[in-house]
């Protein structure tokens, strides 16, 4: 998982470097940006010279400041306005799109990492960290990648070009203003870090502000059903009195940076004033060159107090930057290796669903105890499997190494003898069928959770598929049928009603290999049946691992397998496990006795 801590784990200069990449697609655009903030800053030093020029003549031959050379310089001035409004346009308008483009090509990468990070990474992150990591952070890339490169280049130019044009007129002055801005600079850099770390504590706790409505609201039933409206309101209030605090840290820093600016803008002005005076009245500089000197300062200061504004959108667009980085630098543990084959193509043949466990083990990362150890198991084509077993024996985990989820950490998997490590991950997983008791329906149509097993499916293709699954009557019943809005997670639909339609998707992507996590689980007798019925039709020539919750539904199975944290403690069917008065018989008994509904004679 990314870091949440207040440290910053990544220097300025690293941040940058990896960001920079993102500007190669649209580098001309940055150069025309830039040539056009060189003709704005152009346009802020000519103004100076102009001054300058005028004073002087006016001062040492008051005949040669003609209405002709007034209108002249100014027709001058004016033109390079023009100019200057035309360049600034263009800054405002298109530099803002590259950034918004930029902004856009990250998103687009953080959402592809996001895509490819396996299961257990989500386990040990929070969807809302996710959710504020994809949409507010980057929000101010937006500002930082345009104006970035375009304020640090016009303060440079301006710093550089003010130097050499002040050091023309008199060095000694020069060198005792710019020996200031260096002071100044480091001296505001002190807050810089601090800065940092309150923006990147800011964003950890806007992101946990995230987590904790999206959990509040998603089970807003249960807050209702159990009243505890205040207790949900008491958590958010913390979090939120958390971001406040956060947030008044923040602003101290860039009150105190702010500050710091601000106090060396007065000791610029008056070193200027008084040294100026002091060397204009030792004639070592004329009035028009103290007055030019003055406006030079002033556009220079003001140079800074941009650069200060800027700081605090230099720091948000670091953060987010760094925040960015440490999402794309989760390694992607399930990958494909770069020989894989698809599977179902390149010679491989059509898939038959012959699946072998050869000494299987697995342990997640974090842990040293192993969920499976030593699987030894072959499941032949169309062969129906069932799984059974107490709470965490390894049931689901063993399903879930088969479309590699995880990868196993002894041992292998092999589907029609190809390891399952050998072969590409989508054209593996595009042969697995799963019907989990978690239903997901993803906020839409019921035409459109449908169609998701099969995208661009036919209308005929999608009708069939309900049929199979016994869903096509209560759609047309549903006053806009296949049309008809699920809600978010399918909250408008009954459990039955959601389940037949996750078969239905099955149906449409129509794989060889079935499995069947509790799919009835969390149905009423009524629904279960139905849902059974689908699931019969479902499984019926499908190579089928089904784990099942509830023991009589799972009576037929051609191998019933027992599992307990020492492994396959039990295997056969049902009648053979029964007469063995093993931990098979007790389960089952168990259950037929405590489930209401249900009954050995079943």
């Amino acid at each position: 998982m990314a870091k949440t801590d207040d440290i910053n784990t990544h220097t300025t200069a690293y941040l940058i470097k990896r960001f920079v990449p993102y500007f190669k697609k649209y580098k001309w655009v940055l150069l025309l940006d830039l040539f056009c903030a060189t003709l704005t800053t152009l346009c802020d030093l000519v103004l100076p010279v102009i001054v300058r020029y005028l004073t002087d003549l006016g001062m040492s031959d008051l005949h040669s400041l003609t209405v002709r050379v007034i209108l002249t310089v100014g027709a001058l001035y004016l033109g390079l306005r023009i100019i200057d409004t035309i360049a600034n346009y263009f800054m405002a308008n298109i530099g803002h799109v590259m950034g918004a483009k930029i902004e856009t090509d990250m998103r687009r990468d953080l959402f592809s990492h996001l895509q490819e990070l396996s299961y257990s990474y989500y386990s040990n992150t929070k969807v809302g960290q996710l959710m504020s990591r994809i949409t507010s952070d980057l929000f101010d890339v937006t500002e930082f990648a345009h104006h970035c490169p375009e304020e640090f280049y016009i303060a440079v130019l301006k710093i550089v070009v003010s130097f050499t044009i002040l050091c023309s007129v008199n060095v000694p002055l020069t060198i005792i203003i710019f020996a200031i801005i260096p002071i100044m600079i480091f001296c505001s850099m002190q807050f810089n870090n601090k800065m940092r770390r309150a923006f990147k504590k800011s964003r950890n706790q806007l992101g946990e502000i995230n987590a904790q409505v999206e959990d509040s609201l998603q089970g807003v039933r249960v807050v209702k059903s159990f009243a505890n409206e205040d207790m949900e309101q008491e958590k958010f209030e913390e979090g939120n009195l958390g971001f406040l605090d956060i947030k008044k840290e923040q602003y101290k820093y860039m009150a105190a940076f702010q500050g710091t600016t601000r106090i060396f803008d007065g000791i610029m002005y008056i070193t200027v004033v008084v040294a100026g005076a002091l060397f204009m009245m030792n004639k070592l500089i004329t009035p028009a060159d103290f007055m030019a000197y003055l406006l030079f300062v002033t556009m220079l200061l003001a140079t800074v107090r941009r650069l200060v504004e800027f700081t605090e959108q230099f720091q948000r667009g670091m953060t987010g930057i760094e925040r960015f980085i440490e999402v794309m630098d989760e390694p992607v543990e399930i990958k494909d290796r770069p020989n894989a084959v698809v599977l179902g193509a390149d010679g491989c043949g059509e898939v038959k669903g012959d699946i072998n466990f050869e000494n299987a083990s697995f342990a997640y990362d974090d842990s040293d105890e192993y969920v499976l150890k030593n699987i030894d198991l072959h499941i032949r084509p169309g062969e129906n499997i069932a799984l059974v077993g107490p709470s965490g024996s390894g049931k689901t985990t063993l399903c879930n190494l088969i479309p590699r989820f995880y990868d196993v950490t002894e041992g292998r998997i092999t589907i029609d003898g190809f390891d399952v490590r050998d072969v590409t991950t989508h054209s593996l997983r595009s042969m697995i069928g799963m019907v989990q008791q978690d239903v997901y329906l993803f906020s839409g149509s019921i035409r459109d959770n449908i169609e998701y097993g099969k995208p661009g499916a036919s209308d005929d293709e999608i009708v069939r598929a309900a049929q199979f699954a016994g869903a096509h009557e209560f759609i047309l019943g549903l006053a806009d049928g296949y049309d008809t809005y699920v809600g978010e997670r399918g909250v408008k639909l009954s459990g039955g009603q959601k389940q037949r339609i996750s078969i239905a998707r099955v149906f449409l992507k129509n794989p060889p290999i079935l499995i069947l996590d509790e799919a009835t689980s969390a149905l009423d007798n009524e629904s279960e049946r139905v849902v059974q019925e689908s699931l019969a039709k479902l499984a019926a020539g499908r190579t089928t691992l089904t784990i099942a919750h509830r023991l009589s539904t799972i009576r037929n199975a051609q191998t019933i397998l027992v599992l307990t944290e020492d492994g396959i403690e039990e295997r056969g069917n049902h009648e053979t496990l029964m007469a063995k008065g093993g931990l098979y018989s007790k389960l089952y008994h168990l259950y037929t006795d405590t489930d209401s509904g249900t009954s050995v004679g079943d």
